[in-house]
């Protein structure tokens, strides 16, 4: 059985309160998840209770612990997602849980393990059924909400740096929206290799930015590209944007002879009408132009998916993570958690999120 709610309320579920079953001799589990039923306002997402059977063969369940909201939810609930699923479906880009039972084929030995997977959607749930072969083994001395940080935001950051700009030490880059889930990992990520980090971000946000290293700018500033320009003279070595639109074309016009750009959303097109695929196209239309012409200035989109179904692809993610986790274990990063709420608090999580005031990740619990 299962029941729906709206606005996070009291969740109201005939299957013995979310407490694992017995089905015709298999292990069930009931799960509460969120569903996001049609371009939305944060306040129309659903919570549902209801029952999963066993994994399937190659599959595992997976009882989560942690799981972020990301820049793609808010752009999957205005329908502006391309290759998003059709309406309704359980949103969740990335979790970081705990393996509660193995489907055939699977090794035993993953019972009980703690793991991360990227799941483009179906994370916003208590329990997951994931097929085995996406785990990434997160080590048990990692809190769970901050190893949640550095699967997809971090995974893009420190490919961004190291894959597509392939900093080195002693560079400048300009990281947009400093404060933000990926900025935030991508700042400290590049602090570490030596590369001086100019970030933009609202004022509220500059005096943690100089804490850790960072040099601010106001991301309103009417010559943003002029006090860029003072911070770094001669133009910046790499420029990060997630904006779209006229950012792309001045975050390139700031590059140094030799600088790349990278973008890896378009932000600005998130209220658009029409074909989601446009605006895609523009962008590389635009690069590719500007990859052509005799700077010695490069420009990129990098997608986190790309490979994706190779063994290469997963070889790549399982290395990067590993990186990543062994960074945050040794104290050089510290993953920046704006907040964390329950599952049925989702349409306050949402909020938040898209506010644009929070410093670091909002992560959902069950």
């Amino acid at each position: 059985m299962e029941s729906l709610t709206k606005n996070g309320n009291s969740i109201q579920d005939n299957t013995e309160n979310h407490q694992n079953t017995k089905h015709l001799g298999q292990t069930s589990f009931n799960t509460t998840e969120v569903i996001m039923p049609g371009i939305i306002e944060p306040d129309g997402l659903l919570v549902r209770s209801r029952v999963l059977d066993s994994p399937a063969a190659g599959q595992v369940m997976v009882k989560m612990e942690a799981s972020g909201i990301a820049f793609a939810e808010q752009s999957m609930r205005r329908g502006r997602y391309y290759e998003q699923p059709k309406f309704p479906f359980v949103p969740g880009y990335d979790l970081v849980g705990r393996v509660v039972a193995t489907g055939p084929g699977v090794d035993p030995a993953l019972m009980g393990k703690r793991v991360a997977a990227m799941t483009k959607i179906g994370g916003w749930a208590s329990y997951v059924l994931l097929s085995a072969s996406d785990l990434l083994p997160v080590p048990e001395a990692i809190d769970p909400l901050e190893a949640e940080t550095l699967i997809v935001n971090g995974i893009t950051a420190w490919q961004m740096l190291h894959l597509k700009a392939q900093i080195k030490r002693g560079q400048t880059i300009l990281v947009h929206g400093a404060n933000g889930g990926v900025g935030t990992i991508l700042t400290q990520l590049a602090l570490y290799a030596g590369v001086k980090v100019i970030g933009t971000a609202s004022p509220r946000h500059h005096e943690t930015l100089r804490a850790q290293g960072v040099l601010p700018v106001d991301y309103n500033d009417i010559d943003l590209a002029g006090s860029v320009l003072k911070l770094s003279p001669g133009g910046v070595d790499s420029v990060f944007d997630h904006l779209g639109g006229a950012s792309f074309a001045r975050s390139f016009g700031l590059l140094a002879k030799g600088g790349v750009l990278v973008c890896y959303a378009i932000a600005s097109a998130l209220n658009d009408k029409g074909n989601v695929l446009i605006p895609f196209l523009k962008v590389l239309i635009q690069l590719g132009w500007w990859n052509i012409m005799p700077n010695g200035r490069k420009a990129y989109f990098y997608n986190i998916w790309d490979g994706k179904g190779s063994e290469a692809f997963q070889e790549q993610l399982r290395e990067t993570f590993t990186e990543l986790t062994t960074l945050l274990a040794s104290g050089a990063l510290k993953p920046q958690i704006a907040a964390r709420f329950p599952l049925a608090q989702i349409t306050a999580a949402m909020k938040l999120a898209e506010s644009r005031t929070a410093y670091g990740k909002v992560v959902l619990v069950p």
